[in-house]
């Protein structure tokens, strides 16, 4: 069989296979140059006195998602027009950058480009019971790290650590070990309220001890982000009570230990543990 081709069908031919390949990269390059960057101080109106973390947020330009909060930092990714994102840490903008997540990738973007769509019903900075419970629920799955209190709330990866503390073994950024956790809930001392910075102000020994921040109460009086806390022979644990009955089972989080990680669970807590109060 001959087949006839024209120099006219071939170059239609030709047209036709590689439209996709070259096409591809100039609307992709289309796309980059159109990127929204400004080292901008001047938010929209409605994000200019900040929002609680958790709020989602919409981006109305191709947005670089970088590093940090200039454009000194590397890019991330690209968020597409339109893309929804939410903060992750600081409830105001830093020099008009916001610290947000999308798609799981966190990192800081210029509030010049970024609008509301909606608010959490309980704000996690909040330093309040309600806010105790919302930061205690950020936490969860993250790994037992001696030592440390730091983690991307409701975001960033889990860690992991092997062995029996304190001689155990960490890996990854993120962790907490169980009074790490709960200064971080309380946010005790108040410079303690960066969920994402490294700070391990207290023992178990200094919660069970007297402090001006928190008080012993009864526990058949306890309420939700009040704490359990024993301290015996240099060894301790303390937990954040949820719900339930105090000398029974009940509701808390904790950061339970290096094979369990931090934990939302019912449990029950032996006479050696006093009950203490924040809020």
């Amino acid at each position: 069989m001959n087949i006839k081709v024209t120099v006219g069908s071939l170059a239609a031919l030709l047209c036709f296979s590689c439209t996709g390949d070259i096409g591809a990269p100039e609307i992709e390059g289309a796309e980059l140059e159109a990127v929204a960057d400004d080292d901008a101080a001047s938010v929209t109106s409605e994000l200019s006195s900040g929002v609680p973390i958790g709020s989602v947020l919409t981006t109305t330009a191709n947005l670089n998602l970088r590093t940090g909060p200039s454009t000194g930092y590397s890019v991330r990714l690209v968020i597409p027009k339109g893309g929804r994102v939410t903060t992750v840490n600081r409830t105001s903008p830093s020099g008009g950058w916001y610290n947000i997540k999308y798609n799981g990738v966190t990192g800081w973007s210029s509030g010049a480009y970024l609008k509301l769509v909606s608010t959490p019903s309980v704000d996690i900075g909040a330093n309040t019971r309600d806010g105790a419970i919302r930061r205690a629920q950020s936490g969860v799955g993250k790994s037992y790290w001696w030592g440390h209190g730091r983690w991307v709330p409701f975001g960033g990866t889990a860690g992991s650590c092997a062995g029996s503390c304190p001689s155990c073994s960490h890996s990854g950024s993120y962790g907490a070990d169980c009074s790490g956790y709960v200064a971080k809930l309380w946010e005790v001392p108040a410079s303690n309220n960066n969920l994402t910075v490294d700070s391990h102000p207290y023992s178990t020994a200094h919660f069970y001890g007297s402090n001006s921040q928190w008080k012993t109460v009864s526990r058949s009086n306890l309420v939700k982000a009040d704490a359990l806390v024993y301290r015996s022979g240099g060894a301790g644990h303390i937990v954040l009570y949820e719900s339930g009955n105090g000398w029974g089972s009940f509701w808390a989080y904790e950061a339970k230990g290096c094979s369990y990680g931090i934990r939302h669970n019912i449990r029950t807590a032996s006479s050696a543990y006093k009950a203490i109060r924040h809020y």
